[in-house]
């Protein structure tokens, strides 16, 4: 059956009943929540919600107890929704598993039944060819601010787009963070829109010091600028030498990419263009507006040679390597290393 994204299952709500089964997978768990939500609102008739929903752990039924589960006619009501969170449990358990499957070929009508599949596993055909299958990614760098905003006014709050910015990129579009940081934010802007520098107080992350700025300024060889932001960076909480330097790998991965396009004869827009392409077939996750990145990796690719750019990959694999065997105090100076390794690499070149 065809794969939906969460904006297409809630489109399809607003117009048709439920399907009979759906099956929630990938890796942004924050989302498959949202959508357990809105299947909630769809199916269940508030004064009887209480009754006819069942939320439960995969692992804990055996064949007999989930043939119940979702057999079991709803109470004064139309249907009855049924959550089996965790199903990857059930690769150890063919009993569970094999009346799952058999029930997939011929669902209860008054039954909805949603299977929740945990992050970094992959999609079972088994479940994907008989159920709706919603593959649930993280959102792409428009979409997470516009999360924001969504998720705020849900919450009886309002956030300036900036300032949603500004919060997936402090937190490395991270949602359950942002929930937890909005949640902060609402009472520190308590009857007024959240703006940027409530977020820079309330996450510790100021305009131009964030992981973002420092990546930003190692692409463009401003070893200098870069190597201060590393303090600034490594001081918030959310930010560690591997985690930025799992940023920085991206980003240069963006710049081989943007490079090799330079040296087949792209510029320009044309350039640009190739790159956002790239990123929408690919969508790497913590990178910020596809269209501002493709610009940005453009702009840096004029400064680098593809022979420097194989370089630098080298020198980040080695420094991933000494981060993960190394204490928290030796964060800083291998960071700072690498990124002054940028500048020099191109003063020598020069």
């Amino acid at each position: 059956m065809a794969v939906l994204s969460s904006d297409a299952l809630f489109r399809a709500l607003k117009r048709n009943a439920p399907d009979p089964v759906y099956y929630l997978y990938g890796d942004e768990d924050v989302l498959k929540e949202d959508v357990v939500d809105a299947l909630r609102d769809a199916v269940l008739e508030p004064s009887t919600r209480d009754f006819n929903c069942d939320i439960r752990d995969a692992t804990d039924l055996d064949a007999e107890s989930l043939d119940a589960l979702v057999e079991t006619p709803p109470m004064l009501a139309e249907r009855r929704l049924v959550v089996l969170r965790a199903i990857e449990g059930w690769k150890a358990k063919a009993g569970p598993r094999e009346r799952l499957v058999r029930y997939l070929q011929k669902p209860n009508p008054t039954t909805v039944l949603v299977l929740i599949q945990g992050a970094g596993e992959e999609p079972l055909a088994d479940y994907s060819r008989s159920a709706t299958s919603v593959n649930l990614e993280p959102l792409a760098p428009e979409r997470a601010a516009k999360w924001v905003a969504h998720r705020a006014k849900k919450a009886g709050l309002a956030i300036e787009p900036e300032a949603a910015d500004d919060l997936v990129s402090a937190v490395a579009g991270d949602l359950r963070a942002i929930e937890a940081e909005l949640g902060k934010l609402g009472g520190v802007a308590a009857g007024r829109a959240i703006n940027p520098e409530d977020v820079a107080q309330q996450v510790g992350v100021r305009h131009g010091e964030t992981a973002y700025d420092l990546a930003d300024a190692a692409l463009a060889r401003d070893g200098p600028r870069a190597a201060q932001l590393v303090h600034a960076v490594l001081a918030q909480s959310d930010w560690s030498g591997v985690r930025v330097l799992s940023l920085l790998g991206t980003m240069l991965i963006g710049l081989a990419l943007a490079r090799a396009e330079l040296d087949r004869g792209r510029s320009g827009r044309a350039l640009t263009d190739a790159l956002v392409e790239a990123l929408r077939r690919t969508r790497p996750p913590k990178l910020r507006r596809y269209g501002e990145e493709a610009a940005r990796w453009a702009r840096s690719a004029e400064q680098w040679t593809a022979a420097e750019i194989s370089a630098a990959i080298a020198a980040a694999l080695a420094a991933d390597q000494a981060l993960k065997n190394t204490t928290l105090t030796d964060e800083v100076g291998i960071l700072e290393q690498l990124v002054l390794g940028f500048a020099v690499r191109n003063e020598v070149a020069a």
